[in-house]
């Protein structure tokens, strides 16, 4: 019955992550820490998985019009080769699970809708910062094995570089690029079994829907809060009693 509600719920995530520009790997890994599955032994397929959900959300946000080259070059330019360098050195134990926690808190707190207010009209991106914060990111992702969407997204609307839209549309290519480019530099073996093509599928499917309801309908208001108190469980068991 367990793995029935791991479906599920990976099946809502994929969704909600996708409806803005995400691939959810810190859902995914949120999860299985919520399910005690460990984690370690999925790390490869998890990017995998974030690629092909955040390469949808893509597509669809792109194909809707929000996405510019221009916003978008300066982080990846540092990103993809820094995700390389981190995965590399990806972490492990107590501080891979403190840092993941406290990662979890940006997209719970962006699904209760406590998000950076957008700016009327967007500005120029600052490309030296937009250069350092690609990298920064880009570390991070490859030593936490996520694609880095969490972090970037908020920030493009902090700043006012972007609205939430294009935010997604950057967060999702971004994310894409940054997953291949930490899988390229992970040494941990792809480890794939039945119960995992089943959780595969279940959030990739959500994934394909999410992205196709958030850049073009409204987003699910009471799922999303739900989805939020899961993510909070998640990273206080990450924090406070791994």
């Amino acid at each position: 019955m367990e793995a029935y509600y791991i479906t599920l719920v990976l099946f809502i995530v994929g969704f909600l992550y996708a409806s803005v520009g995400h691939g959810g790997a810190s859902g995914y890994i949120a999860v299985f820490s919520i399910f005690s599955i460990p984690v370690a032994q999925y790390k490869p397929l998890i990017l995998m998985l974030n690629m092909l959900v955040a390469g949808t959300g893509f597509v669809q946000f792109q194909r809707a019009g929000h996405f510019r080259w221009s916003t978008c070059l300066p982080f990846i330019f540092t990103s993809i080769p820094a995700a390389f360098l981190g995965a590399k050195y990806a972490l492990g134990g107590k501080i891979y699970f403190i840092l993941l926690g406290l990662a979890l808190i940006l997209p719970t707190i962006r699904l209760f809708g406590i998000t950076p207010k957008e700016h009327q009209e967007s500005k120029p991106v600052n490309i030296p910062l937009a250069l350092l914060i690609g990298a920064i990111i880009g570390v991070l992702s490859g030593m936490l094995n996520i694609g880095g969407g969490i972090f970037l997204s908020p920030l493009l609307i902090l700043l006012g570089w972007t609205n939430a839209k294009e935010a997604a549309a950057t967060s999702a290519i971004f994310i894409t690029l940054n997953s291949f480019s930490g899988l390229l530099g992970n040494t941990a073996p792809v480890y794939f079994d039945a119960p995992f093509f089943i959780w595969f599928c279940a959030a990739a499917v959500g994934g394909f829907t999410g992205a196709y309801f958030g850049s073009t309908r409204f987003p699910m208001a009471t799922i999303r809060t739900l989805l939020s108190l899961v993510l909070l469980i998640a990273s206080c068991k990450l924090l406070f009693f791994m």
